[in-house]
């Protein structure tokens, strides 16, 4: 065998990926996102060295229920070794590891429980947070919009007429929502609460939630078909065109709009020099007004106009006097009309007499007279018919 041929069977390699090894106990059938659970017997080296605590605030609203399951939430974090204390003269809510913690990220889930429950989630969802596979996400809203009611409108949208939005997203992703003063509060996966804010956050910014939940169920349907695991989604997705307009477009917009206006007012001068109607012209030169440099006479106000009727003079209850005869009259003169329509119902209908005995004899005997005539006139055409064609 030559040089030649061994250099041929040598696969080339990227200078890159060389000193890559195989790595046989690496299968496909392994799933390389799992999140393993993490069990007691997992600390080997002992409970935790130093005590890590987080607390927080909760509004006023807030401390009336919170008395009444802060037992369920002592007895939902004891069995995860964490101790919790509500604190109703600061109004406060904070939560420390002990020797019995087991979990070193324990603390913080307990640290996103009370979060929610500050943010008005009930006990029974939010001690769900808890378990490994379930995160949350508090998206603060409030100063995303100045206009507080441009800001509530939009906040609005979120949730729908009766709810109906916010349930959309709930089904769509998985996720439990609940929209509550300045904040959104989101329970579930990291890419459910991904899809939750960007909604939220484009709702915020005038995009309408109905375009990304149209866009979610497209990408359930498509996610259904195997085929269409390795290619690219982009020919299905929908792409809404964005029609609000910045300032400079929109004065871009007006300038062309303006210079297609005077083109088409050019074109149409010049048709008319070139084919000039004297009827046209003398229209034109009636209508057009004189100009003048002074502006219109000023218009009398209010208190000039009562100066001259000498309203302006009359006592309190001379003018109240006056409104109440002006008030009666108008009152009088509106009955009076009501009347009237009330009154046409019961006029009598024109009704046309029937023809006396005489009128009817006089009319037969006119019918008979021309039905005689008329036959006479119709004998006469029928011999003249005949006279002409014997002499054919």
């Amino acid at each position: 065998m030559s040089v030649s041929d061994t250099a041929e069977e040598q696969p080339i390699v990227n200078k890159n990926k060389r000193f890559r090894k195989d790595k046989p106990w690496d299968t496909d059938d392994i799933d390389q996102w799992k999140v393993e659970p993490f069990q007691s017997t997992d600390m080997v080296a002992g409970p935790l060295a130093e005590e890590s605590s987080f607390a927080t605030l909760f509004p006023k609203y807030r401390e009336r229920y919170l008395r009444e399951v802060w037992g369920a939430v002592t007895r939902g974090l004891d069995t995860h070794g964490i101790a919790c204390t509500l604190d109703l003269i600061n109004g406060s809510m904070s939560v420390r590891t002990t020797r019995k913690t087991s979990d070193p990220y324990i603390i913080i889930k307990a640290r996103d429980l009370i979060k929610l429950l500050a943010r008005g989630v009930a006990i029974g969802q939010a001690v769900k947070i808890l378990d490994d596979a379930m995160t949350c996400d508090i998206i603060k809203i409030g100063n995303l919009v100045r206009n507080t009611e441009r800001f509530v409108k939009r906040r609005q949208r979120i949730i729908g007429p009766d709810g109906s939005t916010l349930k959309a997203i709930e089904l769509l992703t998985g996720c439990y929502v609940l929209v509550q003063g300045n904040t959104v509060s989101a329970m579930g996966s990291h890419k459910s609460l991904k899809e939750v804010r960007r909604i939220v956050l484009d709702c915020m910014k005038n995009i309408h939630p109905i375009y990304r939940i149209k866009e979610l169920m497209i990408r359930r349907e498509l996610a259904k078909d195997p085929k269409l695991a390795t290619e690219s989604w982009d020919r299905f997705l929908p792409q809404f065109r964005k029609r609000h307009l910045t300032s400079a477009q929109k004065s871009a917009k007006k300038r062309g709009e303006q210079e297609a206006r005077a083109e088409v007012q050019a074109q149409v001068q010049a048709h008319a020099l070139a084919h000039p109607n004297p009827a046209v012209a003398n229209a034109g030169s009636r209508k057009k007004k004189v100009y003048t440099p002074f502006p219109p006479a000023q218009l009398p106000r209010k208190i000039d106009i009562q100066l001259e009727t000498g309203e302006y003079f009359l006592k309190k209850h001379e003018k109240e006097e006056r409104e109440s005869a002006k008030r009666k009259q108008n009152q009088r003169e509106v009955t009076a009309q009501r009347k009237a329509e009330r009154a046409e119902a019961f006029v009598a209908p024109i009704e046309e007499a029937e023809p006396t005995v005489q009128e009817k004899v006089s009319k037969k005997r006119k019918r008979a007279k021309e039905s005689i005539v008329d036959e006479g006139e119709n004998a006469e055409e029928r011999r003249k018919h005949k006279r002409e064609r014997r002499r054919e």
